[in-house]
């Protein structure tokens, strides 16, 4: 029997969680000597790296002293909280990673309530603690205040703490006496987290995340529940609706350092990837052959918003990506669901080719389509919308705490827009020249907000939210006031045309650009909507007078990521989405049209 400890790392957005876990990887001998690959292993994926978020959970282990830890990575946004959910079931124990800045933000809290209804025991690490105006004490107290909130069990409550820093790669016991490893944090894992319990009898694994290999196929990982598990075993696959299949297990493989190592059995207590399974899903059991028992499947939390997919149908169809044909479309979304657990998928009756997504926020929904459109994708998104629900006769719609963090003098600003957008002003703490503002606010009234907010605090402002719970509908909300200008005709943009056109609002395109009839191509400054022809080009005459020919003088265009345009559409718009570029349209792109449509 191996000694093994299972521990899930836990943090808020950018506290330095996949830093202190490469450290880890040095520390138990993962590369070889004198090589540091570890610049962020575990965040491989482009979009995590260019975010700098964790959005997939993964696992590594290393070998302390002779006892194997699997570490297990975890999203810190709770919009990606159907991975945090699936990961801590594998987990014993979990390392809570705090800023000795920042102290416990709204996600931690999110995820380490999920952690201590689980009954894992946790280790703080009070990180960053090289900061200047760290306060490493007055966090540790915030942490003991939120995890008596949160009805942690006494024994949770007698927490140890580590203090360090993951990026300078050391942690000990007092943070005024800097150390030179992080063997005291891996020694005090050995001490506190418990050694998973060895439970005998028939074999049982909850299947917890899924793996893919182009050679072996899907793979099924999860952590071995009771008994053993042999390469070759005949089993049965528990489903989540209840019915069951018999199959053979072809291969066993347990997790060492970064990759997987081919085993015979796999004890009670450790992690493992299963090979040669077909029918599976998350959430399903494999257990004994002849008297299967299925353990409880993973609960996880409804969807809040949901957002109209649809197959690309402007003018430039099939200009840019690979995949644009709806069959294309329902493939890649029905694969998506067979690892995103918080995400579900419906047909939009009397139509094939458009469907309702449903999703935690508008960054899960619209992590989906730039994955989807850096496949070479193409297609269209509508409005995020919100899931309204019906309470005990009443209609009630999903409402966030939101905390802003700002510089005092930009309080009062984020205060308006916010109960501007029906949000109540729960409280306000003032640390230093900042100030934390925490708030209730619809969902509804989160969709757009984080733009205005930035722009109004110069880009000072750190926002997060959390959902919390239903409550009866709060009224309607005033979302965006300007219209649109809208492209009359097809053609390439003329700078002569902006240029005359630039007092009537803000331009999304440049010159030269290729535009279609319909394409919303700027901001107007009043709040209808306006069409304007950006294809007209300057008529020539024989007219050489100086003075009659001035240059086009043309502002910038107003850059915007996927988010800020999913946020910014109005309700008869949409994003259409391809691998080289974002543009917003409207539904109906026949000018005519559209005026008969308003009048009806």
């Amino acid at each position: 029997m191996q000694d093994i400890r299972n521990i899930a790392v836990i943090a808020h957005v950018d506290h330095g969680k996949t830093t202190l876990v490469d450290k880890m990887m040095l520390a138990g001998k993962l590369f070889r000597d004198g090589q540091d690959n570890s610049g962020e292993v575990l965040d491989s994926n482009d979009l995590e790296r260019e975010r700098g978020i964790t959005i997939l959970s993964k696992n590594v282990s290393i070998n302390w002293k002779g006892v194997k830890i699997n570490i297990l990575d975890t999203p810190g946004h709770s919009d990606f909280g159907g991975e945090v959910e699936r990961v801590l079931n594998m987990a014993d124990g979990c390392l809570l990673l705090v800023d000795a800045f920042e102290g416990p933000m709204p996600q931690t809290r999110f995820v380490l309530q999920k952690a201590l209804q689980l009954g894992l025991k946790p280790v703080v690490v009070i990180n960053k603690v090289d900061k200047p105006n760290c306060r490493p004490e007055e966090v540790y107290e915030m942490v003991f205040d939120l995890m008596c909130e949160l009805n942690a069990t006494e024994e949770q409550l007698n927490f140890p703490v580590v203090y360090g820093s993951a990026k300078n790669g050391w942690m000990g016991a007092d943070w005024k006496k800097p150390t030179d490893n992080i063997e005291y944090l891996l020694d005090l894992i050995l001490k506190e987290i418990p050694a998973p319990k060895q439970l005998e009898g028939t074999p049982q694994m909850l299947i917890t995340s899924l793996d893919y290999s182009s050679y072996t196929g899907r793979i099924a990982v999860g952590r071995v529940h009771r008994g053993t598990l042999k390469d070759g075993q005949n089993v049965t696959i528990c489903h989540r609706d209840g019915t069951q299949e018999r199959t053979k297990i072809k291969e066993l493989h347990t997790f060492e350092g970064m990759g997987h190592k081919k085993t015979d059995h796999v004890d009670s207590g450790d992690i493992c990837a299963v090979i040669g399974l077909e029918k599976f899903e998350i959430g399903d059991t494999i257990a004994d052959f002849d008297n299967p028992e299925p353990l409880p499947p993973i609960a996880v939390d409804e969807p809040t918003m949901s957002m109209l997919f649809t197959i690309n149908d402007s003018p430039f169809f099939g200009k840019e990506g690979k995949f644009c044909t709806s069959r294309h479309i329902s493939d890649r979304l029905s694969k998506e669901l067979e690892k995103n657990l918080a995400l579900r998928v419906r047909p939009m009756e009397g139509s094939m080719d458009k469907w309702i997504v449903s999703g935690r926020g508008v960054l899960h929904l619209s992590v989906l389509v730039e994955t989807m459109r850096r496949e070479g994708y193409e297609l269209q998104v509508g409005q995020p919308q919100v899931i309204y629900k019906e309470i005990d006769g009443q209609k009630c719609e999903p409402i966030e705490e939101l905390t802003i963090n700002v510089p005092t003098d930009f309080s009062s600003k984020m205060i308006d827009m916010v109960t501007r957008r029906k949000g109540d002003l729960l409280g306000m703490d003032a640390e230093g020249d900042r100030v934390n503002i925490t708030f209730e606010i619809p969902s509804r009234g989160i969709i757009g907000l984080r733009t205005n907010v930035l722009t109004a605090s110069q880009g000072e402002a750190i926002m997060a939210h959390r959902f919390k719970d239903y409550q009866p509908f709060k009224g309607e909300i005033i979302r965006r006031t300007n219209g649109s200008m809208i492209a009359l005709e097809a053609g390439t943009a003329y700078a002569y045309a902006i240029d005359k056109l630039q007092d009537r609002g803000k331009f999304f395109i440049d010159a030269g650009e290729e535009v279609y009839g319909g394409q919303v191509v700027g901001e107007h400054v009043h709040d209808n909507d306006l069409v304007i022809n950006v294809t007209k080009a300057k008529q020539l005459t024989n007219v050489r007078a100086s003075g009659s020919d001035e240059k086009a003088r043309v502002i910038p265009k107003t850059e915007m990521s996927l988010e800020e345009c999913l946020e910014y559409i109005k309700g008869d718009e949409y994003v259409e989405v391809t691998p080289k570029n974002i543009r917003m349209r409207k539904i109906t792109l026949d000018h005519l049209e559209r005026k008969r449509q308003n009048k009806d």
